[in-house]
């Protein structure tokens, strides 16, 4: 057998079975959150803000992302979010190569669409990741998602039904 055709077998396979190693690589299918309430769903069609502030959304959201095999947009935006949060140097250092060879890394199934400016900070930080080494891409992540896929999400079966379930609950008096 052709080496380069086992390689592409093997990666179009890595490709197939990244959504089921996600949970077992420790990633949540989904954050921990209260089933959201009618006001809150009503909110994100507001603005895309108000839908990633809170879990629910970014968990409906995360939901139809993976519908359109886009969920490593929102799981790289997490992962710098949880970066920022650290202050260990260390931790920080560690967290940094994952995000880099899960996202960044041409090599990666879960490789985010980034552009060679973006790309080229990154490699710059890389040096001495901190935790802002990410920001220019998570932010170039966010617009995507913003601009790409929210006006798609508002539109999805996802949305619409969850919407139609919560209106149709009797108001808990």
């Amino acid at each position: 057998m052709d080496e380069s055709l086992t390689v592409r077998n093997q990666d179009e396979e890595r490709a197939r079975t990244t959504s089921h190693e996600l949970q077992a690589e420790g990633i949540p299918n989904c954050e921990e959150s209260p089933a959201p309430t009618l006001e809150e769903v009503n909110a994100w069609a507001q603005s895309f803000d108000k839908l990633m502030l809170t879990p629910a959304g970014r968990n409906a959201f995360r939901e139809f992302l993976r519908t359109e095999f886009s969920e490593e947009n929102m799981l790289f935006w997490m992962a710098c979010e949880e970066l920022k949060q650290e202050s260990n140097k260390s931790v920080i250092e560690e967290k940094a190569r994952l995000i880099y060879e899960d996202y960044i890394s041409i090599l990666s199934p879960k490789e985010v669409s980034l552009d060679s400016r973006v790309r080229e900070v990154i490699n710059r930080n890389m040096l001495e990741p901190s935790q802002h080494t990410f920001d220019d891409a998570q932010l170039q992540i966010y617009t995507l998602m913003h601009r790409d896929s929210y006006p798609r999400f508002m539109n999805s079966a996802i949305y619409k039904d969850l919407l139609r379930s919560l209106s149709e609950k009797p108001a808990e008096a």
